[in-house]
């Protein structure tokens, strides 16, 4: 029930949203500054992403270099991005995750 004939209090909402905007601004720095590991071929080839997935390093193996096969080299760079980014995605909805879900339902009387 809310007090005051069900009308929300305005002023409640409105740091309620303000606090929602701040933890949400929180948690984006908080992912761009977290490095996220990927790799490919047994460890071949590293790649390291942000948690907002911008790539920020990329490691080799020189075992992982034929001259003759860049083909697969290649192949190898893809499957590491890949599972940097999804392991980034995955940190990003651990942390965005319950914020988005508190934008649907937890300012009553908004229609999010």
């Amino acid at each position: 029930m809310i007090p005051g004939g069900g009308q929300p209090n305005m002023q409640q909402l409105l740091q309620q949203a303000q606090k929602m905007q701040q933890d949400l601004a929180a948690a984006q720095q908080e992912l761009a500054e977290t490095p996220v590991e990927g790799s490919a071929g047994g460890g071949l080839v590293k790649v390291t992403v942000s948690g907002a997935g911008e790539l920020q390093g990329l490691v080799i193996d020189p075992k992982a270099v034929d001259p003759e096969d860049t083909e697969t080299l290649a192949d190898l760079i893809l499957a590491a991005v890949r599972d940097a980014n999804n392991a980034a995605q995955q940190l990003q909805q651990q942390k965005l995750g319950p914020l988005a879900q508190g934008l649907g339902g937890g300012i009553p009387g908004l229609p999010f």
